[in-house]
């Protein structure tokens, strides 16, 4: 059991039996009033963030959070493990066959992934960038292998390879 005076950012903790990552921590102590712990918690499961004040004598459990890597094969079949496509949620549109991801498990199952902060995807529909169009700031918005739209600089084409940020969604460079 973890007092306030342990809970720390990046602490892994439980709350109503689901996991959290402490972001943000404040202590606070006013007069006469016990200590309050104000925080911002991340749920590792859904990824929802939450803000949360714990006082004085407030206990919590650590979670029991292991991370481990494995690599991305396929969307359907007969996988070794699976999670559904809601938990996922935006990580989707960057996943591709081959990429490595970290499994986030809580008591043993799998519950989420992190992707690597940066992947490389294929452009399969472009627009044509119409040269001087520079208006509208330069960019245009493609569709890469995995059905998602990012946006990118004019002279990106059909079939190029782009390396983009998994954690904003956006393009970063030409691979």
């Amino acid at each position: 059991m973890l007092n306030i005076s342990k809970i720390k950012s990046g602490k892994n903790i439980v709350v109503e039996g689901e996991p959290y990552k402490v972001l943000y921590d404040e202590h606070s102590k006013m007069g006469r009033a016990g200590a309050v712990l104000r925080t911002k918690l991340k749920n590792l499961a859904t990824g929802a963030v939450l803000e949360k004040t714990f006082q004085g004598a407030d206990k919590v459990n650590e979670a029991d959070v292991e991370k481990t890597y494995a690599q991305y094969l396929y969307q359907d079949g007969d996988e070794q493990f699976s999670l559904p496509k809601k938990v996922i949620g935006d990580l989707a549109n960057y996943l591709v066959e081959g990429v490595e991801v970290t499994i986030i498990n809580f008591n043993g199952s799998p519950i989420n992934i992190e992707l690597p902060a940066k992947v490389t995807l294929t452009v399969t529909d472009a627009p044509p960038g119409i040269k001087g169009d520079t208006a509208s700031s330069g960019d245009k918005l493609v569709t890469v292998e995995t059905g998602a739209k990012i946006t990118t600089p004019l002279f990106i084409n059909e079939g190029d390879k782009i390396i983009v940020n998994t954690d904003k969604g956006e393009y970063v460079s030409r691979a």
